[in-house]
């Protein structure tokens, strides 16, 4: 394989929780953002409860799919395979700033989820994996991670890693 997909340039030994632009990419036409929305410290603190990011799942699309202002352009939400954080894909392409009160509404509204959305076995896949407390918990400490962060441009730009490229070009990758 001759390099590594833009998302695993990001340095994340460094990366810290925030809202980034993870790829920008034009369908037919029209722009389309894929957003990192991480919670988390990659590789530095445990990843997020299974169940707890599967309820997180639910609540927050729910929340995202009927929100008035933004319903018509969400694409896509869901985790990441790490479970630090999630992906939102977004028509358009905005400023991860311009996303960060819809993203704050968001985890703020699972403190108002009396019970996970859809979490019947004809509604999905894994329905008895779910935990709305624990869920409740880790909004909670993101909204005050976002809050206390909205004006750290480490939260919305993604620290990149520097890579040693070899006199014919090609890219060095230690393991």
């Amino acid at each position: 394989m001759d390099g590594l997909i833009p998302s695993f340039s990001v340095d994340h030994n460094r990366i810290v929780p925030g809202i980034f632009t993870s790829r920008v990419d034009d369908v037919g036409g029209n722009k389309v953002t894929t957003y990192d929305i991480r919670m988390l410290r990659p590789n530095k603190e445990p990843a997020v409860d299974v169940a707890a990011m599967h309820s997180l799942e639910h609540v927050i699309a729910t929340f995202l799919r009927n929100d008035p202002d933004w319903k018509d352009e969400i694409i896509y939400w869901g985790p990441m395979g790490c479970l630090t954080g999630f992906y939102l894909i977004l028509k358009g392409n905005l400023p991860p700033k311009d996303i960060y009160d819809l993203i704050l509404r968001a985890f703020k509204s699972v403190a108002d989820a009396e019970n996970v959305p859809g979490a019947s076995a004809v509604n999905c896949g894994n329905y008895l994996m779910h935990n709305l407390a624990m869920a409740k918990w880790y909004a909670e400490r993101f909204v005050e991670y976002l809050v206390s962060n909205a004006d750290n441009p480490e939260m919305y730009e993604y620290p990149k890693t520097t890579r040693l490229v070899t006199e014919k070009g090609q890219n060095f990758y230690d393991s």
